[in-house]
């Protein structure tokens, strides 16, 4: 153990007598561990942020929307999706199922001498519990609402504050959606938006009036929203869809549907994946640099073994054995690489957090990235240090004292 502990001494001493050279040798170790702390920070962040927006989209709908394929946001296809859909869906799942028929178009809202342009949503009042919208001023629309054709409207949260009015004062007021007068009967809560899915910055209306009285499309919805008690439950319930709205547009089984089911998911989950290949990409490119450290150590160390040949020369004569001069050099090595490590975590830390103030970009160091990152300077100190360290412990003691 006394001579474990002396020879970690003399390590270390020896990296003191050379402290601006042992500064520069780990300078590549704290450059490559800080970029590849960072970049697997910005891609944590990145995949947290993707998982909070599927949260907010809901992972136990699914949607049914006109014509064969969806692509950001917009379906493809000249077929028709109508409320008699929604209503036989509706009626023939059963009360465990939301269903939530859907048109969308968008408009200048004005309220006094404000206007802003908002989505103008025409939904039943089931819309609101399936994607779990709460009020905070006022009241929701009820069904009575939506059969009597009633101009009345529903904010999102960030609606009031551009027509400068605080949301609690909106509430039985009057705004023009496309010069038509709507009673405003509440304000939700704030939810936050995913991807193309804004929902703070929508106004929400009865359907009948969206297609009577506002869009005038009388009877094509843009999509049909269906949410099922858990996620479990997705499997059956696509199938049901399938057969229920293949039965309303009378296709047979073996037909191509004239409509799309999809879930709201899907689309995240596939962009959480690019993500993280992403992120993994930058993390080897950062890691070349450790690489590239790494070999600098050991340039560094073999510089070291000839300079100090005299004095492996003496301490063999003394006494040390191979394993014992083995064992101080690798000890070097370790340390500076490990010193790097440690230095390049800190400066992870900051410039993770440097970009999270200055952009805005969510960030996260996941504590498993930290360990792995020391972990792989350690590995590198041994790897780059035994060649040097193999090559100090089989001088020869007569030609290392003679050495000049």
């Amino acid at each position: 153990m006394f001579v474990i502990k002396e020879i970690i001494v003399v390590a270390l001493a020896s990296i003191k007598a050379n402290l601006l050279r042992s500064a520069l040798t780990t300078l590549g170790i704290v450059i490559g561990t800080s970029a590849v702390i960072t970049m697997f920070a910005l891609g944590e962040g990145a995949q947290r942020a993707v998982e909070e927006q599927i949260e907010n989209l809901g992972t136990n709908i699914l949607t049914v929307r006109p014509g064969q394929g969806f692509r950001w946001g917009v379906a493809s296809g000249s077929t028709r999706l109508e409320e008699d859909d929604a209503v036989a869906l509706r009626d023939q799942l059963g009360a465990m199922y939301e269903v939530a028929p859907e048109v969308e178009s968008r408009y200048q809202v004005s309220y006094s001498r404000y206007n802003s342009s908002h989505s103008v949503v025409g939904t039943w009042p089931s819309y609101f519990r399936l994607h779990d919208h709460e009020i905070e001023h006022g009241e929701l629309f009820d069904q009575g609402h939506v059969q009597g054709r009633r101009r009345v409207a529903v904010l999102g949260s960030n609606v009031p504050e551009e027509l400068n009015n605080p949301p609690g004062l909106m509430v039985g007021r009057t705004v023009q959606i496309r010069g038509i007068s709507f009673e405003v009967l509440g304000v939700l809560k704030e939810k936050g938006g995913a991807m193309w899915e804004q929902p703070d910055d929508r106004v929400y209306i009865p359907l009948s009036t969206a297609m009577y009285r506002v869009m005038g499309n009388r009877d094509r919805l843009r999509s049909i929203f269906v949410a099922a008690p858990s996620p479990d439950q997705l499997d059956p319930l696509w199938a049901d869809i399938d057969r229920i709205i293949r039965r309303q547009h009378r296709i047979l089984p073996m037909e191509d549907a004239d409509f799309s089911i999809s879930q709201s998911s899907d689309f995240l989950e596939t962009l959480n994946e690019n993500t993280q290949t992403f992120t993994l990409l930058l993390a080897g490119i950062a890691g070349v640099s450790l690489l590239v450290g790494g070999i600098g150590i050991m340039n560094i160390m073999l510089v070291s073994v000839t300079e100090r040949t005299r004095e492996i020369g003496v301490r063999k004569a003394l006494g040390a054995t191979r394993k014992t001069i083995l064992f101080q050099f690798l000890v070097e090595a370790l340390v500076l690489c490990m010193l790097g490590g440690a230095l390049g975590v800190a400066g992870g830390y900051g410039a993770a957090h440097v970009v999270s103030t200055t952009f805005g970009s969510q960030t996260a160091v996941a504590i498993e990235i930290v360990a792995v990152a020391i972990g792989f300077s350690a590995a590198i100190g041994l790897f780059f240090g035994i060649w040097p360290a193999r090559r100090a412990s089989i001088l020869d003691p007569i030609d290392a004292l003679r050495y000049e």
